[in-house]
């Protein structure tokens, strides 16, 4: 992988796109998390990004993870696991609390942090063929630490979630959608397509109507039932008083496609 470019960004209107460039394994090298925390930083504070779409440059793979060899000689360098785990997790939460939706394409090997990004994303489209998703961290004698466990488990339930860790068991496209890891399969050639297309239907919706509704449905499981209703009335009403709001009344009176602005 070449540290210049670990990862590429391309803006497609108000969607941007970021590519694990290390094609055809597309290692998550240490260059790559730097480059993505800072790419995440900047999609969430630039108000012209309303999604944000993760993929990994070629067919053959979205990403295998980890680059192991490196690990171990870089972790000890940048102050341990410690360290590098805080940067892994922040970087994953940032991705899940932005307020701003995110897809993620699932092709080839998403194993170990190749799982552990796209649980991190609101969206996930797998391939309908070749698809091999795990966290084959048990194999290594040692278990996932990106949020993997946590994210998986809430994702497709305590059950699904142990067979998959606990045996270090690969699952495709088409298993992943039945337990609702993903939300649709598609032939390789035409995902990275379908994900954009996606990211580009949720980038027309309202900002600050789709901040209010990941604020609510984003870690609802962690919240009282009152909490949840109370954080859906705060999210109303920051709503209520919005220029968007009205214009999402004009334009369904006069029976045309809203233009939201953010405000």
């Amino acid at each position: 992988m070449s540290n210049e470019n670990p990862l590429l960004i391309t803006r497609h209107g108000a969607v941007m796109s970021i590519s694990i460039n290390d094609a055809p394994i597309n290692r998550m090298s240490f260059a790559f998390i730097d480059a993505l925390e800072a790419a995440v930083e900047e999609a969430a504070t630039d108000s012209s990004v309303r999604a944000l779409l993760f993929t990994g440059e070629g067919e053959a793979n979205f990403s295998v993870g980890m680059d192991l060899k490196e690990a171990m000689r870089e972790v000890p360098a940048r102050g341990g696991w410690d360290t590098v785990l805080d940067q892994r997790l922040r970087v994953l939460a940032r991705i899940e609390s932005m307020g701003k939706p995110s897809v993620a394409t699932m092709f080839g090997y998403c194993l170990g942090g190749g799982l552990e990004l796209p649980l991190a994303c609101h969206f996930r489209l797998a391939a309908d063929t070749g698809t091999q998703i795990g966290l084959p961290e048990m194999d290594l004698g040692t278990v996932p630490a990106w949020g993997g466990s946590v994210r998986l488990t809430r994702c497709i339930g305590r059950d699904n979630a142990l067979d998959m860790v606990l045996r270090a068991r690969r699952i495709d496209g088409h298993e992943a959608l039945r337990m609702g890891l993903v939300r649709s399969v598609h032939p390789v050639a035409e995902l990275k397509a379908a994900a954009m297309a996606l990211a580009q239907e949720l980038a027309e919706k309202a900002p600050l109507a789709v901040d209010g509704v990941l604020r609510c449905i984003v870690g609802a499981d962690e919240r009282t039932l009152d909490e949840g209703l109370r954080e859906e009335r705060k999210a109303f009403l920051h709503c209520a008083a919005s220029k968007d709001q009205a214009e999402g009344a004009r334009a369904f009176f006069e029976k045309r496609k809203p233009v939201f602005t953010g405000n």
